[in-house]
């Protein structure tokens, strides 16, 4: 078969190129991490998939068998749990220790990080967990992206999981709420906080411990 006049030769090198002969995905670096949308779906994170996260990770919570990223926190928000830890550490005695930003197992498939939290000094440095039997106090300081879940979710959980004792920490002024654990039973049949103090000068207390906070020593 010959060749018509109208064709032509290829441009010089072009005989040499083949082209894309496949389909092959181009390797691009991952993403951040985030959760599974399928096990998010079906709910079915447990605790031991907390202790497996990535460096990479959010700080996350575990509601219900749901990975929840939580908001960064604004530098007002860090400053009062900063300066409240420093002075439960101060205050507290030996027997309790205080802490920020550390999980609390609250079921199989749910755990919280109370903003400050006081626990019982035997427990383990190297934990990254404690058990809600271990807790005394835990405390929540409300930011703008946070309000019903410090107001209602965590406190409601908290007691649920049977903590003695609660405090909500609100900002612009800063005003604090104590609550104690209380025999009054909620329409789900757990027990319930009831408001024992709240001030934005000074919160005086005799449970867990002695104590006489002026709000000002905790306000940046």
């Amino acid at each position: 078969m010959t060749r018509s006049d109208n064709e032509s030769d290829p441009p010089e090198g072009a005989r040499d190129y083949a082209g894309p002969m496949s389909a092959e995905p181009i390797a691009t670096p991952p993403g951040p991490w985030c959760p599974d949308p399928i096990r998010q779906q079906r709910a079915d994170y447990t605790l031991d998939d907390l202790l497996t996260l990535p460096d990479d990770a959010p700080r996350v919570e575990l509601v219900d068998g749901v990975i929840q990223v939580t908001p960064s926190p604004t530098l007002g928000h860090q400053d009062i749990s900063f300066l409240l830890r420093l002075w439960l550490h101060t205050h507290a005695p030996r027997q309790f220790r205080a802490a920020q930003d550390v999980g609390v197992r609250l079921s199989r498939n749910s755990s919280r990080r109370p903003d400050v939290l006081v626990c019982r000094a035997e427990i383990a440095s190297t934990a990254s967990q404690v058990g809600p039997e271990d807790v005394v106090l835990a405390v929540e300081i409300v930011s703008p992206g946070t309000r019903r879940v410090d107001r209602f979710a965590k406190p409601g959980e908290y007691a649920a999981a049977g903590i003695p004792f609660y405090w909500r920490v609100e900002q612009g002024p800063v005003h604090l709420y104590a609550y104690r654990l209380s025999d009054r039973i909620g329409p789900g049949g757990e027990r319930q906080y009831e408001l024992v103090a709240d001030s934005a000068d000074v919160i005086e207390l005799t449970e867990p411990f002695d104590i006489k906070l002026p709000i000002a020593e905790i306000t940046p």
